[in-house]
Parts: C-alpha cells; sequence; structure tokens
C-alpha cells in the first residue's frame, strides 16, 4: 500500500479519475494493526479495479481533520477529488468486513462512470 506522506500527493492520488481507497491509520492503533496481516493480500486481490492508499492520521493531521476523520482504522473512497463512500466506525474491522467495503466502493465507481 502506497504511504502518502504530503497533502499535495493526497490530493492528485485521490483526484484521479481511477477509484482511490484511502486507509486512514496510526502506528500506536491497535485495530490497525489486526489489518496489517491480510492487507497486503487484499490489495492484490483488488488491484486491477482500485488502488489503496495509506494515510497516517498523525503524519497527516491536516488531511485527516479535512476529511473528518473521528476513528481509525477508517476507508474512504475516492474518485475524481470526491468522496465515495466511507467505512467507519469503533469496532474492529475483519477482511470480509474490508472487502464487502470494497466490493461496494467499486460498484458505486462503476454506477457514476455508467452514468457519466
Amino acid at each position: 500500500m502506497l504511504k502518502v506522506t504530503t497533502a499535495e500527493q493526497f490530493h492528485e492520488l485521490t483526484g484521479s479519475e481511477g477509484l482511490t481507497v484511502a486507509v486512514y491509520k496510526a502506528d500506536w492503533c491497535g485495530d490497525c494493526k489486526f489489518i496489517d496481516p491480510f492487507m497486503p493480500e487484499v490489495e492484490q486481490e483488488y488491484a486491477s479495479r482500485l488502488k489503496l492508499i495509506q494515510v497516517d492520521v498523525d503524519e497527516l493531521e491536516e488531511i485527516s481533520r479535512e476529511q473528518n476523520i473521528l476513528g481509525i482504522p477508517s476507508f474512504i473512497a475516492y474518485s475524481g477529488g470526491k468522496e465515495l463512500i466511507r467505512f467507519v466506525n469503533k469496532l474492529r474491522k475483519s477482511r470480509t468486513e474490508i472487502e464487502d467495503f470494497l466490493n461496494k466502493a467499486v460498484a458505486v465507481h462503476e454506477t457514476l462512470k455508467a452514468q457519466a
């Protein structure tokens, strides 16, 4: 997963016409560490449909505030600089829940592309 290091890089990646999903995390977050072992496999499975990026909420505080990130890990799908859908709750996220969210994000993105 590409780790975003600047606000400019974040806006460039989320502004593309493709589907980009930002994963908001932090080094100290136990629930974030829980998803680390399986996320590379998930990323590989979805590589042809979307790009996953990682945003450290401590390193990019301004982006976290701008995107109204109140809990982590949080997942937000973007296309063309617009938020399409988000997966945020205070519970630990399972691989199945994350994959369900990614499937929804792909469906929303494809629907919007078809309508354009």
